[in-house]
């Protein structure tokens, strides 16, 4: 029998030796500190310029954006926890081996798991030290739990666990669930709230109040009673184990999942989008640009309008805010985050291309007059036809009206589509394209002949983002600096990254001509909503079949723009930029006016401000003025291009920079003679791209002399079969010869 006790007494020494050899291999040991600010993330959380949250998100293992310091949280919360979870919390070292032992008797007696005995500090460590759910797992917990105890307080380890407790949803800590189950702060929770809170930590889903407004009731009655027997008197009781109605605020039915987003119902889903895709930096949190305040305005402001106009098909809208002083964005709206509201709000129109309309123009005059033009040029607006393809294109002005000999202010202020082809025509595509390229819009990556003189009225595609972000350089003087979205950016920022693109005569007389409300009278009228009350540079612009409008504009501070259409790219019902986006852009206005000193738009004191004429574009002959034909007026001119009171200047300026050549027929055109028409009555124009006043003309036919002329122009009779037509022009002493253009008659 002693041998059998010694055996024994040997079998167990062993086994301790082993278990303890064992225990101490599979132990982790504890981290150094319970800080998790410095843990790796799976998503930033976005904050706005005054660092509102912009996004909450749920997808980190840590909560590390919701997170208090234990006395802001409630002390009966934090009692309520201590009582549901580890009543000898502040008794035990890390494990309470005598609950164990109790909780293994219950569990024995109701063959059954009915408690679990884990310490609050036991539980830290198994968010810490994730594990399979084992007996080995709950018996190394124990131990690295004594070590946890050894090394922080008990108000550190009870903080860390308030704070990162699990719940439903990937929500953390009594911070985020109090906001997802109950829509409110924890200092708001009343005693129910906080009671239900504590008893969820153990079965997170089965007792979702969001999901059954009744399940967590019997725990929470439990844990009352559990309260007021064992609470000592200077502890927090509760006087009524029924918490009265008023306490009570049992509305759980009513809630929904998306209670959380009560507190952000600002959309910046797109924006959030646009930064998380371009952000190359590991933070927890991103300090945007975005100011909440003014995007819930703005948003409210363009879907107002969109609803006013819902019946004339246009679902879809977007408005785009910078602070031209340091180009940093203020608001990113996109109207159709509610796919029933507004279908296509899933596609981000900030950054999807369309076409623009009229919109670049005034980039393509900024260009023109440090070229060879002047505010006051005369430009014909008389009707034009010029190729497309194989074909003819008759290009005109919205109202189908022409007004002669024009100023360029005028054909700015009037969105004249024709002086604005023959500027293009001057100025030449792939020059503009460069220039839009340094305006950072990468969109219109095509060959120039692609968009040929259509570019002038808008027929590629670029975004809002870029059209804004090339206007903030017009408002910022010419220099072109990219849009900034994050402060993280903007110190990253260096002078590299600003440039001078156009200089600041130029940039603020067109500033100066898109304000002026006597410029655009001719096709806006006199009133409207262009003419804002503080000084404002403005355009709209509308693409062909009315499947996009716009209006851009910019003040002393702000530059805005605004888009309106359909995401399918169907047509709407004629809205046009001052239909609809207009409207947008000076409710825009009138709210940031609200909160700023106005002030005049910049115009650079080098400009030279001169009396012309209207009827020539120049100065008058002061000796013959009374024999002169002349409406004086005056104009702000860069300093040097005031035309000569002597100097002939023709009405279209690009007779003195552009090459002679045939405009019609275009190369390559192909025409067919109409059925109906006899043969002999069938005639076809040839024209050359310009006139003069003592000019003259041969037309050579198949290296045949056709015929001349003394204008630029011959009425040719239709023959069937493949041409080829050139002309000698002489003006003057000069004699040029243009290219030869081949054509088919079918």
């Amino acid at each position: 029998m002693k041998l059998l006790f010694k055996l024994c007494g040997l079998f167990c020494l062993v086994t301790a030796l082993i278990l303890t050899v064992k225990t101490r291999q599979d132990m982790l040991p504890v981290a150094d500190t319970l800080n998790v600010s410095g843990s790796t993330i799976s998503k930033p959380q976005l904050l706005d310029r005054r660092l509102s949250p912009i996004t909450i998100t749920y997808k980190n293992h840590w909560n590390m954006h919701d997170n208090v310091p234990l006395h802001q949280v409630p002390e009966f919360l934090q009692q309520a926890f201590i009582y549901s979870e580890d009543q000898r919390f502040y008794k035990h070292n890390g494990a309470d081996w005598t609950a164990r032992f109790h909780a293994v008797l219950q569990n024995i007696s109701a063959m059954t798991k009915v408690r679990g005995a884990s310490t609050i500090s036991e539980q830290t460590i198994k968010m810490l030290h994730p594990r399979p759910r084992t007996i080995w797992t709950r018996w190394l917990e124990g131990f690295e739990a004594q070590q946890l105890e050894q090394r922080f307080s008990k108000n550190e380890i009870l903080e860390f666990y308030l704070n990162q407790v699990p719940y439903s949803a990937q929500r953390r800590g009594v911070v985020q669930a109090a906001k997802y189950y109950f829509d409110r702060d924890l200092d708001t929770l009343n005693q129910q709230e906080m009671l239900t809170l504590a008893v969820m930590v153990r079965a997170p889903s089965r007792l979702d109040p969001l999901k059954n407004s009744e399940a967590a009731k019997p725990a929470v009655a439990r844990l009352v009673k559990l309260i007021n027997q064992h609470a000592s008197d200077n502890e927090i009781k509760i006087a009524d184990e029924k918490i009265s109605e008023s306490n009570q605020h049992s509305e759980y039915s009513k809630l929904n999942s998306l209670s959380i987003n009560k507190n952000h119902q600002v959309r910046a889903s797109h924006f959030a989008k646009y930064i998380y895709e371009n952000n190359k930096n590991n933070t927890h949190t991103i300090h945007t640009t975005i100011d909440l305040n003014l995007q819930a305005e703005t948003q409210k402001i363009l879907e107002t309008r969109l609803n006013d106009i819902k019946e004339k098909n246009v679902k879809n809208g977007a408005v785009l805010i910078v602070d031209h002083s340091n180009n940093e964005i203020l608001s990113w709206v996109v109207a159709g985050d509610s796919l029933t509201e507004y279908p296509g709000g899933a596609i981000d129109a900030v950054i999807t291309p369309r076409q623009p309309g009229s919109t670049l123009k005034p980039l393509l005059y900024t260009i023109a007059l440090e070229q060879v033009l002047t505010a006051a040029t005369l430009i014909d607006d008389s009707p034009l036809r010029e190729s497309v393809g194989v074909g003819m294109h008759t290009y005109h002005n919205y109202s189908r009206l022409h007004y002669g000999p024009i100023s360029i202010r005028e054909a700015l202020g009037n969105s004249l589509n024709i002086p604005a082809i023959k500027t293009l025509q001057l100025i030449g595509t792939e020059n503009f394209l460069k220039i839009l390229n340094n305006l950072g819009i990468k969109s219109l990556d095509q060959h120039p002949d692609i968009y040929g003189d259509g570019l002038a009225l808008g027929n590629g595609e670029i975004t809002l983002y870029e059209l804004v972000q090339a206007y903030t350089t017009l408002a910022r003087h010419g220099q072109f600096m990219p849009l900034r979205s994050t402060h993280q950016y903007a110190k990253d920022q260096n002078t590299h990254s600003k440039k001078r693109v156009f200089n600041k005569e130029s940039s603020s007389l067109i500033a100066n001509i898109l304000s002026d409300k006597s410029a655009r009278t001719r096709e806006f009228g006199r009133g409207g909503l262009l003419n804002f009350p503080i000084q404002t540079a403005v355009k709209t612009g509308t693409s062909n079949d009315y499947r996009d409008s716009w209006a851009v504009g910019f003040n002393h501070k702000y530059t805005v723009g605004v888009w309106m259409g359909n995401m399918d790219r169907s047509s709407t019902k004629k809205v046009t930029g001052s239909v609809g986006p207009a409207y947008v852009l000076r409710s825009i206005f009138a709210e940031l006016n609200q909160h700023q000193d106005s002030k005049a738009l910049y115009l650079s004191p080098k400009l030279v401000k001169e009396t012309v004429c209207k009827e020539t574009g120049h100065a008058p002959i002061k000796s013959s003025i009374t024999e002169q034909k002349c409406t004086p007026f005056n104009e702000w001119f860069i300093p040097g291009t005031l035309p000569k009171p002597d100097q002939k200047l023709a009405h279209n300026p690009s007779s003195q920079s552009i090459p002679i050549r045939i405009q019609q027929p275009s190369p390559n055109l192909q025409m067919a003679m109409d059925p109906r028409i006899p043969d002999d009555k069938e005639q076809f124009k040839f024209t050359l791209n310009q006139t003069h006043e003592d000019i003259k003309v041969k037309w050579f036919l198949d290296e045949q002399l056709l015929a001349e002329t003394t204008e630029a122009s011959y009425e040719w009779a239709l023959e069937r079969g493949q041409h080829r037509l050139r002309a000698e022009v002489v003006l003057g002493d000069e004699l040029v010869e243009t290219v030869v253009v081949g054509f088919l008659v079918k």
